[in-house]
């Protein structure tokens, strides 16, 4: 009787440890590490990149009349020989991009 409890109880347990590990991954903020790679994957889509960066603190944006918390970063692509530089900021909750723009 003492194996079966054990084996019901490391069960319980490994289902507790899931669950709440379901429900941490969807409400943490996203990482400044995985914020840029989404950055980085969006901007793929339209070429080849050559560099990036990103600040570690988090900002306040708005945007259209809207308050996000963003981390703010950016990306060089390599266009017609030419290096161009873009800035981005990242929605710290979603991971989407809410803003881009080429620097000078």
């Amino acid at each position: 009787m003492k194996a079966r409890n054990a084996v019901i109880a490391a069960g319980a347990g490994i289902a507790a440890g899931f669950v709440v590990k379901q429900q941490l991954d969807r409400y943490q903020k996203i990482t400044p590490e995985k914020a840029l790679k989404r950055a980085k994957e969006t901007f793929k889509k339209q070429g080849p990149i050559s560099g990036s960066w990103i600040y570690m603190k988090p900002e306040e944006v708005e945007k259209n009349g809207l308050m996000y918390n963003a981390y703010r970063g950016g990306v060089t692509r390599s266009i017609d020989g030419e290096n161009k530089q873009y800035e981005f900021y990242i929605d710290l909750d979603t991971g989407a991009v809410i803003d881009s723009a080429e620097t000078t």
